[in-house]
């Protein structure tokens, strides 16, 4: 991953709540609406050569339910007839029955290494279904939700090899011609991993795009594919089609068809041939200084460097941007010089800002430049990290400060993956862009705020649950936090049976369920219309966060999950069951 920007994720202070004080359980009573189901949902049991966690986190723990962010409260899922059944809620009231809007050209029963059925909602009138066999089809649907002018017809349809589930799709317009990217997610088998697990996972990103021919058919124009070492947490694609973004435990990477691996051998041997340095620098706690050789026939008038507070840029005879980029910590500019030594080598003087401060890079991302380091700062820097080095373990436990006992740590606390990132992976160079280390920002979940962007993820952080929403088109606010449940990273980890999470889209409440019965609401903190006191602090509360439980008439494992700002919608194997959390306005 050299060359890729490593980045981190910058909370909003005004979006945390340091004196919350706890959810309050409330006994408001919910309305909860249940539909029974003409048919079963066609739920496919994990097989016995589906052993590890991989299969369990992608197939086992599968959501059944799949929400159509383009429209209100609009719900799909296919039963074990190969229907795709949708329910679209106008008034609780006066529900109708889910109706059939598709159904499945195979027998998925014929099928004996199937997965389950899936499908994505690629735009308000595009939609990507696979029906487990390893077949993919794209649907032209119509405006959905609406029993009218929803007609869902296949425009293309392929066997792309072993079977797959739809992890992500957009729908975009690339060169005149309209495109559609698909995210196709594989547990395979790895006859080279003796040690591990004997799987790899796949993520196949293909793209599909309308004939120039004008006889309006799709065909693909691009197949790529990533290979990694466990089901990512999170991965979609950039709503442009130019880039995607994976929240993984183990890291993916592009396999390379045999003419990259030739054209990257070639890099390699032009890069190796560039051995020196572009520059050498030195700091000191006061000042860095740059030196760069000169070409020989290059003048004093030649050179134009510009100074700022967080940037600079050298520049010979009017060509390229000899050094360029953001400075790894300020400087004071306007006393930053620069000289032509004797040896016709530049030599540039930078002020730190911050003295004292030890620069580990010059230029954020340039790693053309060499630090020279003398031996008087080799032995400072050694001498400043004997203390986290011994050869006897907790060597001085009676001190004031004893390192962090493991033990003391609450069994909710304990998180294994830390070494979970975030990757932003470009579609043409098949390099990594930029990435985050999430170390103990446990992922959560993710849900969509708002269709046309990207789905946002939330993180635990410390206690709290963030919502991070991608920005792909704003490099410098990729990530937002647009949203905090407050307390929610606690609560949820030490619900040991939890299934599912999710958040309604206006950030008001977010829930879970267990695998049987039982969903769990937490409402974000409101304001009270009676008076109430804190008898501990002597002070009034002036708003409260309440926790609602609701338990389901079903015996039946939930397999599907999902809120809209005003219900939640939980799926068994018989029943669709509505719960009104919010009431319309």
């Amino acid at each position: 991953m050299a060359g890729a920007a490593h980045c981190s994720l910058q909370a909003k202070r005004l979006l945390l709540d340091p004196k919350f004080e706890g959810y309050k359980l409330s006994l408001e009573p919910l309305a909860c609406y249940q539909l029974g189901l003409d048919a079963a949902v066609a739920e496919v049991q994990l097989r016995d050569d589906q052993y590890t966690l991989d299969h369990m986190r992608a197939f086992g723990m599968y959501n059944y339910l799949h929400l159509d962010s383009w429209y209100q409260d609009n719900v799909y899922y296919v039963d074990q007839f190969g229907r795709v059944m949708n329910l679209s809620v106008t008034l609780d009231t006066a529900l109708q029955k889910p109706r059939e809007v598709f159904r499945l050209p195979t027998d998925l029963a014929a099928c004996d290494n199937r997965l389950c059925a899936s499908m994505h909602f690629s735009s308000s009138t595009w939609v990507t279904l696979s029906d487990g066999t390893g077949r993919l089809y794209l649907i032209r649907s119509g405006k959905r939700g609406s029993s009218a002018s929803e007609k869902w017809e296949i425009v293309f349809n392929e066997e792309l090899g072993s079977p797959f589930i739809v992890a992500h799709s957009v729908s975009f317009v690339n060169s005149d011609a309209h495109s559609l990217a698909v995210l196709l997610l594989r547990v395979e088998k790895d006859e080279l991993d003796t040690k591990g697990s004997g799987f790899h996972v796949t993520l196949e990103w293909v793209t599909i795009a309308e004939r120039k021919e004008g006889d309006h058919r799709y065909e693909i124009i691009k197949r790529r594919v990533l290979q990694g070492k466990s089901v990512p947490h999170y991965a979609a694609i950039e709503p442009s089609g130019d880039g995607l973004m994976i929240v993984s435990h183990k890291p993916f990477t592009f396999m390379q068809s045999e003419s990259d691996k030739l054209q990257e051998n070639d890099d390699a041997k032009v890069s190796n041939e560039k051995k020196d340095p572009l520059y050498y620098w030195q700091q000191t706690e006061d000042d860095v200084t740059v030196t760069v050789h000169l070409p020989q026939d290059i003048t004093k008038d030649d050179i134009k460097i510009r100074f700022s507070p967080d940037n600079i840029c050298v520049t010979l005879k009017d060509q390229t941007p000899l050094m360029e980029g953001n400075l790894y910590s300020s400087v004071d500019h306007e006393s930053c010089t620069w000289i032509i030594r004797e040896d016709k080598s530049l030599e540039i003087s930078l002020i730190k800002k911050n003295e004292g401060c030890r620069w580990p890079e010059l230029i954020i991302g340039d790693t053309r430049g060499e630090l020279i380091m003398d031996p008087s700062q080799c032995s400072e820097i050694a001498e400043s990290l004997m203390h986290l080095t011994s050869e006897v373990m907790n060597p001085n436990p009676e001190k004031e400060n004893p390192p962090c006992n493991a033990q003391e740590l609450e069994e909710c606390d304990a998180f294994l993956e830390d070494g979970t990132s975030l990757c932003r992976f470009d579609g043409d160079t098949l390099k990594v862009t930029h990435i985050i280390n999430l170390g103990s920002n446990q992922y959560l979940f993710s849900v969509v705020v708002n269709p046309k962007e990207m789905p946002c993820f939330c993180l635990r952080h410390d206690v709290d649950a963030l919502l991070w929403q991608p920005h792909s088109d704003q490099p410098e606010n990729m990530w937002e936090h647009i949203a905090t449940f407050n307390a929610l990273g606690y609560v949820q980890a030490s619900k040991q049976d939890k299934k599912f999470m999710a958040c309604a889209p206006d950030y008001s409440y977010a829930a879970l369920c267990e695998c049987l019965r039982r969903v769990f609401i937490y409402r974000q903190p409101t304001p009270l219309a009676t008076v109430l006191y804190n008898r501990k602090e002597g002070r009034q509360v002036g708003q409260v966060a309440k926790q609602l439980v609701a338990t389901l008439e079903a015996n039946d494992p939930i397999l599907g999950f999902q809120a809209t700002c005003e219900r939640l919608f939980v799926l068994t194997t018989k029943t669709l069951f509505l719960i009104k959390v919010n009431s319309g306005n």
